[in-house]
């Protein structure tokens, strides 16, 4: 844990106001749904509810699963961050923060299929070096939620990503989006 420096006190309703800083730095915004944790040293951890991270064994299996079968990175995010990668640099994408441009995309609703053309793909991390030469991106909806997204990247100009392979990650968000229902 890193110290802020901020203090601040409860008030008589019990809130304790986040920083502006902090809620920007972290991508907090009004009305977001905070998980709460207790410490055994009296901590009270506040961290981002991810409802896809509910679902994390289920997205790396099917991210392993899909990676396995096709032979292309896997990713499945959520609003914030990749929470499952496999396949070739998967640990380049792994617990990363999304960039905006792909958030804007996933909350767009819309599947997406980029071929080999270079300054149409979407960065997918933040810092991303846009090694990808195609990639598919398909939003995960539950109950009519944009939860996140199933992402497959083709890495060289023999991966070449097609309509089969929009239609794989379109069937796994749709699988994902049905989990979160249940």
């Amino acid at each position: 844990m890193k110290a802020t420096g901020i203090v601040r006190r409860i008030d008589d309703l019990g809130r304790v106001v986040v920083p502006k800083e902090i809620r920007r730095t972290l991508r907090l915004r009004e009305g977001e749904p905070m998980e709460i944790f207790t410490g055994k040293d009296g901590e009270i951890i506040l961290k981002k509810y991810s409802p896809v991270g509910e679902l994390e064994n289920h997205a790396r299996e099917l991210a392993e699963s899909i990676a396995q079968i096709t032979g292309y990175l896997t990713c499945v995010a959520d609003t914030d961050q990749i929470i499952a990668a496999s396949g070739h640099g998967q640990r380049e994408y792994q617990g990363k923060s999304i960039s905006p441009e792909l958030e804007s995309l996933i909350k767009g609703r819309e599947n997406r299929l980029h071929q080999n053309v270079r300054g149409n793909q979407i960065p997918v991390i933040i810092g991303d070096t846009m090694e990808d030469t195609s990639q598919v991106i398909c939003p995960i909806i539950s109950a009519g939620d944009v939860l996140g997204a199933v992402l497959l990247l083709g890495r060289s100009k023999k991966q070449l990503l097609g309509e089969l392979e929009l239609k794989i990650a379109s069937v796994a968000a749709g699988f994902l989006g049905k989990q979160m229902e249940q």
